[in-house]
């Protein structure tokens, strides 16, 4: 990766977009050059969103991380020495109404429903997940980058029992992506983020963390040096690249130019906004499609499992077309009592996409939020997504640059900055960007 030199004078540079892609590349910018910050919400963040209900602090997006698998968020978290304490990670399947239920936390999760000991669907779901954490590590090596997750386990002779009852619920669980999608995954690429991340493993996992007080706390510390550049309700409406600069259209007041332009939005957004997008602009980021989930904070027990004893971290909830309902988007029901260690005595859960909708009076907010879905088309196209930093320019970070998580828009966020800003982050990690693919950017104009 090359950093460029320092500017003759700093560079005028807009931001657009507050999620943490952005807001890091915004952060390591403004150490040397002047940034303004353009978001159309009223509040910066993006997927980290806490909401107060009464005195409790409670995440609705970004929740969990660790250190192994997050190492620039933790450089991050320590260099602004944002508080945080340990969480839960275990994770429960209930489906059609308890019909099947389980969790992986001990074996009296996994046998909380009784007939579970006696049904030969449910020992063929555990021996071939005990077989896939063993050999799916070993299998991948030389398989083609691009042969789908089904292929892979088709050719390995897994079983449905294994894929439809437990590796595609959990798959849905974490890429917030429908399960009946998860088999069209790239299969190496699957089976390394699962590996990297210690989910391959039955014992010493990586132990996960939450910001204590909510993920509200560490964004609060991130943007204190350039809060008041930072223009909440002003939603971009068009950029253009004209003549070696760029100009900035909100919706809110007069177009503006800059040097250069940073666009923290999802793909297609940041697609949408180009006034003049190039022939690769369009091919590489019209790649990326995005599914939207509805997303609610509540205390309606029923979007649980319906045993107490498999209640879980996390908890997917499924109803297939058989009981009523067509297999969709995931329903996945955050125990957040659990995962941000808050008292029981008000029940609080985050659900996406819920099979039903809860209480009125036990909503506490509820929203929506957008996860971008991978296949092979789109991991190639991320193999070709930096080059298009720097040209006309503009530049780009994001979540999917790499997998659609946390240290994903970090790392992306933070290359961008030091690429275009000639800064560099204060902090050394292991494979500061190897989630992403970063080779050579085209130098930026020297302002004059």
């Amino acid at each position: 990766m090359r950093h460029f030199p320092q500017s003759e004078r700093p560079l005028k540079i807009a931001v657009v977009g507050s999620g943490i892609a952005a807001l890091s590349a915004a952060w390591l910018l403004s150490q040397r050059h002047h940034v303004t910050v353009f978001e159309a919400d009223n509040r910066v963040g993006g997927h980290c969103h806490t909401v107060d209900v009464g005195d409790v602090s409670v995440d609705t997006g970004f929740i969990v991380y660790n250190e192994p698998t997050y190492p620039n968020l933790t450089a991050l978290f320590r260099h602004l020495d944002v508080p945080t304490k340990r969480s839960d990670m275990s994770f429960a399947v209930s489906m059609d109404q308890g019909a099947l239920e389980y969790s992986g936390t001990n074996l009296a999760g996994l046998f909380a429903q009784h007939k579970n000991i006696a049904s030969p669907r449910f020992w063929s779901m555990l021996r071939d997940l005990v077989r896939f954490y063993r050999e799916a590590p070993a299998g991948i090596r030389g398989l083609d980058p691009s042969a789908s997750l089904d292929e892979y386990l088709d050719g390995a002779g897994f079983g449905t029992a294994f894929r439809e009852d437990h590796l595609y619920p959990m798959a849905a669980a974490i890429w917030s992506t429908p399960a009946i999608e998860i088999g069209s995954y790239p299969a190496v690429s699957f089976v390394r983020f699962c590996e990297n991340h210690g989910l391959l493993k039955f014992f010493r996992r990586p132990v996960w963390r939450t910001v204590d007080g909510g993920s509200r706390a560490y964004v609060e510390r991130l943007v204190a040096p350039f809060r008041d550049r930072i223009r909440t309700n002003a939603p971009v409406t068009e950029i253009r690249r004209v003549n070696g600069v760029v100009q900035v259209s909100t919706s809110t007041a007069e177009p503006e130019w800059f040097d250069h332009v940073v666009i923290g939005s999802h793909a297609d957004q940041a697609l949408h906004l180009l006034g003049d997008p190039t022939d690769q602009e369009t091919e590489l980021l019209g790649t990326f499609a995005y599914g939207l989930n509805e997303t609610v904070l509540h205390g309606d027990e029923r979007l649980m499992p319906r045993r107490r004893r498999v209640w879980s971290s996390w908890n997917y909830l499924s109803q297939s077309a058989a009981a009523g309902e067509a297999r969709g988007k995931p329903c996945v029901t955050y125990w957040m009592n659990r995962l941000q260690d808050i008292p029981d005595k008000t029940p609080l859960f985050v659900t996406l996409s819920p099979l039903l909708r809860p209480a009125d009076d036990k909503i506490f907010w509820q929203g929506v939020y957008r996860h971008p879905l991978f296949n092979a088309a789109t991991l190639d196209a991320q193999r070709q997504l930096w080059s298009l930093q720097g040209r006309a320019n503009t530049w780009f970070c994001g979540s999917y640059f790499g997998s659609g998580f946390h240290e994903d828009a970090i790392q992306a966020g933070l290359a961008v900055g030091e690429s275009l800003g000639g800064v560099k982050r204060p902090w050394t990690v292991a494979g500061e960007s190897d989630r992403i693919d970063v080779h050579a950017a085209t130098r930026p104009p020297q302002p004059r």
